[in-house]
């Protein structure tokens, strides 16, 4: 009596679809048959449909590899280097250096550091000092206010060299002159 088939893990498939996609990169599947075959990897369900799949395909050498590994993390870095050379310049928000504890930012007159965009709440955020450090919070605004990219759900620190927005206003923060 035999044993069942192996079912393919996410981890098996990811590594047939990866040699799949080195094998045309190095051009030794034409696009037909490296379409082919990911469509088969895509829809196999054991693990031996999957090492059928990718064992024709000569094995590479260690240097071979080496060398495309390389290759492609020159090409990502390079990728990265372009697109942060691309990004907008944001203007500076210097973190404030008096005794106050709490700086509240929005559109309204009475805020301490109002923003004309109607992206902006009248009373859209607060910068609460607490101990050494500066925290960020959100007043319940419509647009948000995002921390790195990421929108702000509670309380988060801020230090120099992060990137905040309120609605469509960014701001780079530095530190304290």
């Amino acid at each position: 009596m035999s044993s069942p088939p192996v079912r393919a893990s996410d981890g098996d498939r990811e590594r047939a679809l990866n040699e799949l996609r080195d094998r045309a990169a190095e051009g030794r599947l034409s696009m037909d048959t490296f379409v082919g075959r990911v469509d088969m990897a895509l829809r196999a369900r054991s693990r031996s449909e999957l090492d059928e799949l990718i064992s024709d395909l000569p094995h590479r050498g260690r240097w071979r590899r080496r060398i495309t590994e390389a290759v492609a993390s020159v090409s990502d870095l390079t990728s990265r280097i372009e697109t942060a050379w691309r990004r907008p310049r944001l203007p500076r928000l210097a973190l404030p250096v008096d005794s106050r504890i709490r700086y509240v930012v929005g559109r309204g007159s009475a805020c301490d550091l109002v923003l004309s965009d109607l992206t902006v709440s009248r009373v859209h955020a607060e910068l609460r000092r607490e101990n050494d450090s500066w925290l960020l919070v959100d007043l319940g605004s419509m647009n948000g206010t995002r921390l790195n990219g990421w929108r702000l759900v509670g309380p988060a620190r801020v230090r120099a060299g992060d990137e905040v927005a309120f609605g469509d206003c960014a701001f780079l923060v530095s530190a304290p002159a």
